[in-house]
């Protein structure tokens, strides 16, 4: 499925000095005749937040699910280019998809919380990773309750269904499912926009302090959260990158017009630089 395609010294997308954790070279992504990404090059540095950001339907969410191959389960997707998770190729045939997206997780726009209880949903992935100790499965998911910043909030609740929690609490709580394998990056598709202020401002806090440890790559429709949150931000528009660069730079001094009408929202609707 993966083929490399030439690349030039130094691509829009690509920053000079990065240590990335993931990488796409060249990477063109086809929903049968529709083209969805045309040859994009990003890199996605180490403990770092990167953001996504561009209007519907400009291949943001298609991008992010390149890095796990979650675009394998929609049927007539084809993938041209390169993609490498922390330092393998995501495509290889030699690459264990079960052990890719151990490594790299991902939390969704809507909290998918199983109906069971709150520990059970935080030990399911180690469950599937055949772990069966009691002792080790109550401290790996007391771990990652308090890496996602829900530990003091449910600690009393853990045998209570997930489902009766908040809609933030529910997304914290998927992180958490996320953080229990021990991935190194987390790929997060609008993870907010579903939340409350109060919850999202939580959630900030938590990304900002997830990056101590963890890649993160964001797909976000929120100016405000990328600037809050970012190191690094990736403008897209019809399955093109166009611009990459510092958080600050876009935001303060972005290259393109097209850039500054979408952060200031006066970008028209054909979209023109």
């Amino acid at each position: 499925m993966s083929a490399v395609e030439g690349v030039s010294a130094m691509p829009l997308g690509l920053l000079d000095g990065l240590d990335p954790a993931l990488e796409a070279h060249g990477l063109s992504l086809d929903y049968g005749q529709r083209r969805a990404l045309d040859s994009v090059h990003l890199q996605v540095p180490r403990q770092r937040v990167t953001a996504l950001i561009g209007s519907s339907g400009c291949g943001k969410s298609s991008l992010l699910r390149c890095f796990n191959r979650l675009n394998d389960e929609i049927a007539g997707c084809r993938v041209l280019g390169t993609v490498r998770a922390l330092g393998l190729d995501a495509y290889a045939n030699t690459t264990s998809l079960p052990d890719l997206r151990r490594r790299v997780g991902m939390v969704f726009q809507k909290p998918n919380p199983f109906p069971q209880s709150v520990a059970e949903n935080v030990a399911f992935g180690l469950r599937l990773a055949g772990i069966r100790s009691r002792l080790e499965l109550d401290d790996r998911v007391e771990a990652a309750l308090r890496a996602a910043v829900l530990w003091d909030e449910v600690r009393d609740r853990l045998g209570d269904s997930a489902l009766a929690l908040s809609a933030g609490q529910q997304q914290r709580l998927m992180i958490a499912r996320a953080l229990a394998v021990e991935p190194e990056v987390l790929l997060m598709d609008e993870p907010a926009s579903m939340l409350d202020p109060i919850s999202t401002l939580r959630f900030e806090e938590l990304v900002v302090a997830l990056r101590e440890r963890y890649s993160v790559l964001l797909v976000t429709h929120n100016m405000q959260q990328a600037a809050r949150v970012a190191d690094y931000t990736a403008f897209m528009q019809a399955g093109r990158l166009l611009e990459f660069d510092t958080t600050d730079r876009i935001f303060t001094n972005p290259r393109l017009r097209g850039t500054e009408d979408y952060i200031t929202g006066r970008m028209r609707e054909s979209g023109g630089l």
